[in-house]
């Protein structure tokens, strides 16, 4: 697509560039069909777009899944979506905006190029949806995939979601691949459902409050965080076993450290010792 089309679509639409710019755009048909390719999307599957734009990873969806949905925010390109893929059985093009649609009971992926200026609110709600995607590809910044995923460090976000979610960053795009060229690193970011999450549901608030304990009190480390939970002693093994600095703040541990900690809480602590992190 040329910066002409943009251009005009800006003219037509009435959307500042601003906020029209707020979404990059794929240029190369090729390479979504490398990135499609490398995805688990097959021929069983319901798959919704969001934020579909020009629609040139929708034609590529639709030659692989049995339904693509694209929800598109914005009227005039929902027009051009509708006239470009007139007589495709598979594609269904739904005018709205994501973050307020309801998201479905069958089972269903997710691949999208997101709109930077809705990243956090459309991650959360596929992660916190009553029915999650089984798999989720979403384009966006390097650094918003970074705190989602715990990478190079964990987040509070990342330690929250990782109990029932993988999240791995499977691509680095090159700022030339979009039109507007964005101004900051972009990278395709998988989340993929654990089909056995390692918290049980029933435990899912309490683990949550916990995390949140961790990441929300101002102390200077972790040990001083949870002084009204654990004993000194418990906080040197559960340092020792785990291998993290016992003067360890809380992005200093991998998710995995911060999982045996609270398996630990779970089932070695009290319940009036438990309650101080309400």
């Amino acid at each position: 697509m040329s910066r002409k089309f943009y251009r005009r679509l800006e003219k037509d639409s009435g959307i500042r560039k601003r906020i029209l710019y707020a979404q990059n755009y794929l240029k190369s048909a090729s390479l979504v069909k490398t990135l499609v390719a490398q995805s688990s999307i097959g021929r069983e599957d319901t798959v919704y777009e969001i934020g579909p734009g020009n629609g040139i990873i929708t034609a590529e969806l639709a030659k692989i899944a049995r339904k693509v949905i694209a929800i598109e925010l914005d009227e005039n390109l929902v027009k051009r979506l509708t006239n470009q893929f007139t007589g495709s059985t598979n594609i269904e093009i739904v005018q709205g905006n994501f973050i307020d649609f309801q998201i479905p009971d069958e089972k269903y992926k997710v691949f999208a190029n997101l709109p930077f200026n809705i990243t956090a609110e459309t991650v959360r709600k596929l992660l916190y949806a009553r029915n999650p995607p089984i798999d989720a590809y979403l384009i966006l910044q390097k650094e918003a995939a970074g705190k989602f995923s715990g990478s190079p460090r964990e987040s509070e976000f990342s330690v929250l979601a990782k109990p029932w979610f993988s999240l791995q960053e499977l691509w680095s795009f090159k700022k030339s691949d979009f039109v507007p060229a964005p101004a900051v690193d972009v990278v395709l970011l998988h989340i993929r459902r654990r089909e056995i999450s390692l918290i049980k549901n029933e435990e899912a608030k309490q683990y949550t409050r916990f995390v949140k304990f961790g990441f929300g009190a101002w102390k200077k480390d972790l040990k001083t965080a949870f002084k009204s939970v654990f004993t000194y002693e418990q906080w040197k093994r559960l340092s020792r076993d785990n291998r993290f600095n016992i003067d360890a703040k809380p992005t200093d541990l991998i998710f995995d450290q911060w999982l045996a900690i609270y398996q630990f809480f779970s089932v070695g602590v009290s319940a009036a010792k438990k309650s101080n992190i309400a």
